[in-house]
């Protein structure tokens, strides 16, 4: 009788242990950037990103590594730098050169969790890719959904503002018919909370991809309906003298310069766009958020909402990413969950990479002593605490002319080609729209060759 009870007190301190392991929702937006309630846009509506932000801690100054979508993603899923994985276009695979790397959510699966992805998590091209595997890594799942909607099915009917671009990389939307749940997006909620639903009572790691704002934007007309043209904004005008003041390679990603070519009428159908697409994702993560709630899981899960790099809309006269502006290289950050301080914003520095050591840590996980991270454990307990890391993004404009940039509280130091294509600097409190190139400024001297230092730490010469 003693051998059975003491079998059944180990069971139930199994169980329990069990019970008290995190879950983890991890929710990424593709092509997201900071224009959001949370942090403060005046138009833009996005009320479950900020009922996240009101239950957790917000990042307000959270940069990625690569302004592109596989180099950032795969940064973010290994925790490490460009310069590690190699990744810095769309083709190339992380395990071509680091075949043996644990990946955040495949530590996770080999602790025991159920660890399942949902929509683009890994690099896969938007839209034409959708609803197929892409660049995954099959390594990091037990299971894998790929959903496809009818904005698939209705490409045809876009409004092209920018003809001759390629559909991923183009000014296109469609205020469309139907129902959320008939777009891809709507189907990605969908599965999400199927697998919230069949997993709620083990352990899980649930990856959700979403698949908007990235353009072609597209969402149901009544989001459309909610951004009236006359309310849309323009970008900041741009100095008459602009082009000569900054290197001619941080803006060369868009072509014809500036913005395309088009004018102010199709600059605020393009945003109204983007706009409405932000807002038919937030509604999807909202159904989420609904289900984790109607489910019980709030108290047990660690909600991660991240978005995989900035993106310009006409500002500098850019548009879309792989730029090192602010606006390119900052993104959105929101955890909530149980140990994470409620309601509260960090201003620190962060950086996409450290979410593979904070997570693992959160979970009382070891992760792989490679990690170029660090744990955001403290920041989440008390937001305003101490830190003293800069933030580093880089851009490539082919194999031998790359961009480096370092961002610290006050300033962001950008370098082209180790600067024999150009430098800047910014004062990011005086000039957060970056329009006044401080490079040559002999009263900034100190600043620059304190920064040109950090650049010369993060991307040693070979």
């Amino acid at each position: 009788m003693k051998k059975l009870t003491a079998l059944a007190l180990f069971a139930i301190a199994a169980a329990t242990a069990e019970a008290q392991r995190p879950n983890i929702l991890f929710i990424a937006a593709d092509d997201l950037n900071n224009d959001l309630g949370t942090y403060g846009h005046p138009v833009v509506l996005s009320p479950n990103v900020d009922r996240l932000a009101a239950r957790g801690v917000r990042f307000d100054r959270a940069y990625n590594q690569f302004p592109l979508c596989s180099p950032s993603r795969s940064s973010l899923l290994t925790g490490l730098r460009p310069r590690t994985t190699r990744v810095y276009n769309l083709q190339y695979h992380f395990r071509y050169g680091l075949p043996d790397v644990v990946t955040l959510p495949q530590l996770f699966k080999q602790n025991g969790y159920f660890v399942a992805r949902v929509g683009k998590i890994y690099h896969y091209g938007n839209p034409g890719e959708i609803g197929t595997n892409g660049l995954d890594d099959p390594a990091s799942w037990q299971r894998v959904v790929n959903p496809r909607g009818r904005d698939k099915d209705e490409e045809s009917k876009l409004v092209q503002l920018t003809p001759g671009l390629q559909l991923g990389a183009s000014l296109t939307y469609l205020a469309a018919d139907g129902s959320d749940e008939e777009q891809t997006d709507g189907k990605v909620a969908n599965e999400t909370i199927k697998l919230l639903e069949e997993n709620k009572d083990k352990p899980f790691f649930i990856a959700t991809g979403f698949y908007r704002p990235h353009c072609p934007y597209i969402a149901p007309k009544k989001y459309f309906d909610l951004y009236p043209l006359e309310k849309i904004a323009l970008p900041p005008p741009l100095p008459a003298d602009y082009a000569k003041s900054v290197p001619a390679l941080a803006l060369a990603n868009t072509s014809p310069w500036p913005s395309f070519g088009i004018d102010e009428a199709k600059t605020r159908e393009a945003r109204r766009a983007y706009y409405a697409t932000i807002t038919f994702m937030d509604a999807q993560l909202g159904r989420i958020l609904d289900a984790l709630d109607r489910l019980g899981l709030r108290d047990n899960t660690i909600v991660v909402f991240w978005g995989d790099h900035g993106y310009l809309t006409g500002e500098h006269g850019l548009w879309f990413k792989q730029n090192l502006y602010e606006g390119s290289a900052r993104v959105p950050l929101v955890f909530a969950g149980p140990g994470i301080a409620k309601g509260q914003a960090s201003p620190r520095l962060v950086e996409l990479l450290d979410l593979y050591p904070t997570l693992a840590e959160m979970a009382r996980l070891t992760p792989p002593t490679n990690l170029e991270g660090a744990s955001l454990l403290p920041l989440l307990k008390q937001p305003q605490a101490a830190w003293d890391r800069p933030a580093y993004t880089e851009v490539r404009r082919g194999p031998t002319r790359p961009g480096y940039s370092v961002r610290t509280e006050r300033y962001r130091y950008m370098e082209w080609s180790d600067g024999k294509d150009g430098v800047e600097l910014y004062d990011e409190e005086a000039d957060p729209q970056e329009m006044k190139n401080l490079a040559a400024d002999p009263a900034h001297a100190a600043t620059l060759a304190k920064l040109q230092a950090l650049v010369r730490k993060n991307w040693p010469s070979p």
